[in-house]
């Protein structure tokens, strides 16, 4: 295992910082926050630092700045038609953030701004999405002869409902923060500058949950996605009698018969 202070980002494109048990990453590639050859397979590399912590339990990724969360890709990467660039660009997105959603622990994006096609993906990877006022979201890929490729197309369906996700990605359409917690794609809309305040809040929250106990339920919660439910019923009741080998589940219900606050230890 490591501990926080083994862990760093490897690109100056990624600022990572520690409060507590939550890592924070900041997207920071002016002027659009856009994820490139440098920053994916560092996205990469940093959570698995972080699903090799104990000591961090959640995670709140931002934008740099007050108008991008993240714009995507940059589309001057594809005028070429080069499909070799496409392919490798294609693979990095998806690693990327296939990675982010297993992440062990709870992840939380703080929509600072613009989320728009890679960008909104990056948000959609994560388990929860809080937006500011002026946020503004899409996966426009489409209308430059190009689709989502980084789950897009298969997270955004499960969030909003097939209608919404065909209007977004089909459609082209466009919403703020408002439409977008009608919707379900975001859970909170907080003022301008709010968001990685309220993520880091939130965040700390999941600090009381047994992060043991957190880490089951995610992927329970994920095996929902693509399970019929009498397959993963079984494996329910599985993890909550796994939970007895852990030092938390002891700790947990002896602190609640002791009415005291749970010391977690992560094992």
């Amino acid at each position: 295992m490591l501990s926080i202070t083994d862990i760093s980002s490897p690109s100056s494109k990624l600022l990572l910082e520690f409060q507590e048990h939550t890592a924070i990453i900041t997207i920071n590639n002016p002027a659009a926050n856009t994820w490139d050859e440098e920053s994916l397979p560092a996205l990469q590399e940093i959570i698995q630092q972080l699903n090799q912590c104990a000591e961090i339990y959640a995670l709140v990724i931002t934008g740099q700045g007050e108008k991008f969360f993240s714009a995507g890709a940059d589309l001057k990467l594809f005028a070429d038609g080069d499909k070799a660039r496409a392919r490798k660009m294609a693979r990095l997105f998806g690693e990327a953030f296939e990675t982010l959603g297993r992440y062990r622990g709870v992840s939380i994006a703080a929509i600072n701004g613009y989320a728009m096609g890679g960008g909104l993906e990056c948000a959609l990877a994560c388990d929860l999405r809080i937006a500011e006022e002026h946020a503004h979201m899409a996966l426009p890929e489409a209308s430059v002869g190009l689709l989502p490729c980084a789950g897009g197309t298969q997270n955004l369906p499960w969030l909003v409902g097939e209608g919404w996700a065909k209007r977004m990605i089909l459609c082209g359409e466009r919403v703020n923060a408002e439409t977008a917690l009608k919707i379900g794609l975001i859970e909170e809309i907080v003022a301008p500058g709010d968001s990685k305040a309220q993520a880091i809040a939130l965040a700390a929250r999941v600090a009381r949950q047994s992060p043991s106990s957190v880490t089951a339920c995610k992927k329970l919660i994920m095996a929902a996605r693509g399970n019929p439910m009498q397959l993963v019923l079984p494996k329910e009741r599985e993890y909550f009698v796994d939970l007895f080998d852990t030092e938390d589940q002891k700790e947990g219900v002896n602190a609640f018969l002791d009415k005291r606050k749970a010391d977690w230890k992560n094992k």
